[in-house]
């Protein structure tokens, strides 16, 4: 146990020139120490040249260890706050002498070193309170043990620290250029286009950066690490550590220490795994999104909402040392979306709507009479779109709309509706619709529930396909077409390249088989057949049925794809 309490050795792990060295005192047993991992295992040593990741209980305060040999040592050390401020104070303390008090040359008992260690209060060298990244660089600092206290009093924390003797040529913080602003160079109502000057150590040293950008609603962010720690807030990554263990991201062969089978390594700066580095990016949330975009130094940002104040952060991230550095971070409201002119829906009337792709449109209905009852007829010509309709104000519906739907709402004296439409993702939308208080009068056909057309396999011959359809109890005409198709035309096929608003004024006269008129009062009989003739042996086809209303306007039932056969 008297080795877990001596600090200021383990500094002696680095074995090559370039890290700092304890004074020998027993080098046999200080090499068995190197080689037990075990002992160095969620130390409080500070490794030189390396980043740490460690965390912190709140009001439990932590100190951390790295010692100086030589006077005259440049030295840096940088502190990362994560997820809340932090406290925490840089003091030096004098190495214990070589010798024994009689100057025998003899070795100190270890317990006896220790003790000297704890019982000298150290000099303050600099302390900060906030959450900033923080430092202390002096280019030439006395020899001697160095000790870090941090302190999180608001919450449990992660936090990072970085300490380096050589600063000058580690460098594995991306330098900022002389205007680390990022500037906002243009802005619509969803798209901001950003631009920010290189990193000196990407244009200059020519060392592999790429640019991070941070977009939220609430803060700009001031490292990175305060971004992963707002991501994985719900990980188990970020849970805390079990009271009465110490907490060790990575396994100490990782802290810049050379490896028993590499010991000529005189660097080795500490990366995340790609495990976690897909556990860092796994549960992202709906407010906030970190893009990485490679070595551009524009980049435009999109699919943001009209209106909204976004905050945006770049970072520099040092590819091969996975350190970053904050630019100055800046903020910018979306513009405000344009004005939807109103379209005023006569009653009864068709009207077509034309929809931009993820575009809305606004319509407004307002019955001149009283009314019981009001109907609407949505009739979607390409995808899904989504309606919604007010009535003075109060939403009363709200539903995606495929093909053909009719909606009846109670009434009221004097009511106004507003429906807003809003088109497909995927790409522009194109509609008709039709509002009456006089269902009965109007020019859209009454539809079935089912409106899918039936072939009859066993019916099938290889000159002709026998199908069936439901009609309503208000007399309707029907017109049936037919048009033959490859083989493998698919169902996404056809309901891609066919605008189902289409009517038979559309098609070949070729393609018209006949047009009759149909009802009846009973719903269950309802169906009528038809037999296509004359078809050519082994083809497919596509079969369409149109609704003809009393206004002259068609409703396409869905398309029937059959195949006729080759031998008969």
């Amino acid at each position: 146990m008297l080795l877990l309490l001596w600090f200021g050795f383990l500094l002696l792990l680095p074995l090559n020139s370039r890290t700092q060295k304890l004074p020998t005192r027993d080098e046999e047993l200080f090499q068995m120490q190197i080689r037990d991992k075990a002992f160095f295992h969620d130390s409080s040593v500070i490794p030189d040249g390396a980043e740490i990741s460690s965390f912190l209980f709140r009001d439990a305060p932590k100190k951390y260890f790295f010692v100086v040999e030589e006077d005259n040592t440049p030295l840096a050390v940088t502190v990362t706050p994560c997820d809340a401020p932090l406290e925490w104070k840089l003091s030096l303390q004098e190495l214990p002498e070589e010798a024994s008090g009689e100057g025998s040359g003899e070795p100190e008992p270890l317990e006896q070193q220790k003790q000297q260690i704890i019982n000298e209060e150290g000099t303050e060298l600099f302390s900060y309170k906030g959450n900033d990244v923080e430092y202390f660089v002096s280019p030439s600092s006395p020899s001697g043990l160095y000790q870090l206290e941090l302190l999180s009093t608001e919450k449990d924390t992660y936090f990072k620290v970085y300490a380096t003797t050589t600063p000058e040529s580690d460098q594995p913080y991306p330098e900022l250029p002389y205007d680390p602003r990022v500037d906002v160079t243009s802005l619509g109502r969803t798209t901001v286009t950003l631009a920010w000057k290189p990193s000196p150590t990407a244009s200059l040293l020519k060392q592999p950066i790429q640019y991070c950008i941070v977009i939220n609603k609430e803060h700009n962010f001031k490292s990175l690490c305060a971004v992963e720690a707002k991501l994985n807030s719900d990980d188990a990554f970020m849970r805390a550590p079990k009271p009465g263990l110490d907490f060790s991201l990575f396994d100490f062969a990782h802290f810049g220490f050379p490896s028993d089978n590499n010991p000529g390594k005189e660097r080795i700066f500490l990366k995340s795994s790609s495990k976690l580095s897909r556990q860092m990016s796994s549960k992202p949330r709906v407010d906030l999104q970190k893009i990485c975009i490679g070595n551009k130094n524009i980049f435009t940002v999109s699919d943001l909402k009209p209106d909204t104040q976004y905050y945006f952060d770049m970072f520099a991230l040092n590819v091969n040392t996975n350190m970053s550095t904050a630019y100055v971070g800046t903020f910018a409201r979306t513009k405000e979306e344009a004005k939807q002119k109103t379209v005023e829906l006569k009653d009864g009337k068709v009207t077509d709507v034309f929809i931009k792709r993820k575009g809305a449109k606004f319509l407004r209905f307002a019955p001149v009479s009283s009314h019981q009852k009001v109907t609407f007829f949505v009739h979607s010509c390409l995808d899904a779109i989504q309606i919604q309709i007010r009535r003075d104000g109060k939403l009363l519906l709200s539903q995606n709309v495929e093909e053909v739907r009719q909606f009846q709402l109670r009434g009221k004296p004097k009511a106004k509706y507003l429906i807003r439409l809003k088109g497909s993702k995927k790409g522009a939308s194109m509609l008709k619709i039709l509002a009456t208080t006089r269902p009965n009068k109007q020019s859209f056909p009454s539809l079935p529930e089912d409106t899918r057309i039936k072939a009859f396999d066993k019916l099938r011959t290889c000159s002709s396909a026998t199908v069936a359809w439901l009609g309503t109890q208000e007399r309707n005409k029907f017109c049936i077409y037919k048009k033959e198709v490859d083989d493998n035309y698919s169902e996404e096929q056809k309901k891609r390249e066919q605008n189902q608003c289409l009517g038979p004024d559309t098609r070949k006269k070729s393609e018209k088989v006949l047009c009759k008129y149909f009802h009846s009062q009973n719903l269950q009989k309802a169906v009528t057949t038809e037999t296509i003739k004359g078809l050519q042996p082994g083809k497919s086809y596509l079969l369409d049925v149109y609704v003809i209303g009393h206004g002259g306007h068609s409703v396409k039932y869905q398309s029937k794809l059959v195949k006729t056969r080759k031998f008969c």
